[in-house]
């Protein structure tokens, strides 16, 4: 009987993890009849030679050569997958188990095309991760309108097709979550978000801090501009011709004449407006194609 879900497992130096993780995975994969894919994300430690202990049917274990980066560790995953559903876990041990069935029951009942495991309220791993998190919420909400929570969660049960279909999309980088979030979205499709719990991360340490959360607003930022581009160029046109009338208007009460310098900000308001404007152009071109 073809399997319902693929479960994909992304895996970068986790060998201490996945050392007393996997086993309950497989075990609940062979129970329930799910598909079972782990990228080795070209680990450095011993990951690899973990990884070959384990044989089963349901169980794919993909090994890249070099590091490809979280988000391309799960497109290789989920291009392998041929179930109905995938759905995402980290490798840290983190997530329940039992939660996986909580989603796809969700994604079943509602109908969805995605639903994302959400931690609000839950204490994060590090300050860092924290502050990272609400810099990448508030950023994503003055630019589009979410009506999930926790974007960069790493549980999410997607829809096979579509997952594949927005991929292209989606960066390699730890900035996969935010943006795949975001694709489906922007594409009108049904996104929904469901309470999981996480536990404290058991072995090994994270590499997500501060340090990604510049990289995923850079991401966030690019995938606006290529689905709504008027939502960046807009509010910064109207800046400058607020700046430069404001700034022209006091000069000139002062009987100064006409301020260059104002006349420069309501010229570079015109300037961006129309490249908001060409922008807006080849985002529809591309929605077309």
């Amino acid at each position: 009987m073809e399997s319902l879900l693929t479960v994909i497992i992304p895996a970068y130096n986790e060998s201490e993890s996945l050392e007393f993780f996997l086993p309950k995975v497989i075990e609940y994969c062979d129970l329930n009849n799910y598909k079972l894919i782990i990228v080795n994300d070209g680990s450095t430690d011993n990951s690899k030679d973990l990884l070959s202990e384990f044989k089963y049917d349901f169980l794919n274990i993909i090994n890249h050569k070099v590091n490809q980066g979280y988000g391309g560790a799960i497109k290789s995953g989920i291009k392998s997958a041929t179930s109905k559903y995938v759905i995402t876990i980290d490798a840290d041990g983190q997530h329940h188990l039992e939660d996986i069935e909580l989603l796809l029951k969700e994604i079943h009942n509602h109908d969805a095309d995605m639903i994302v495991g959400s931690r609000k309220g839950q204490l994060s791993s590090s300050i860092g991760r924290s502050i990272g998190k609400s810099i990448i919420r508030f950023f994503a909400k003055i630019m589009m309108d979410i009506p999930i929570y926790d974007l960069n969660s790493g549980m999410k049960i997607y829809n096979t097709v579509l997952a594949k279909r927005y991929l292209k999309l989606a960066p390699d980088s730890m900035a996969y979550s935010d943006i795949i979030a975001l694709a489906f979205i922007n594409h009108k499709k049904l996104v929904l978000e469901k309470t999981i719990q996480i536990s404290p991360r058991k072995k090994g340490e994270s590499t997500i801090g501060l340090h990604t959360a510049f990289e995923t607003l850079l991401a966030i930022l690019n995938i606006i501009i290529l689905f709504n581009p008027l939502k960046v160029f807009l509010p910064i046109s109207i800046f400058f011709i607020i700046t430069g009338l404001s700034w022209g208007s006091y000069i000139l009460l002062l009987g100064r004449g006409v301020s260059v310098g104002a006349s420069t900000l309501i010229i570079t308001s015109v300037i961006v407006f129309l490249l908001g404007l060409v922008a807006e152009q080849l985002s529809a071109i591309r929605k077309n194609n």
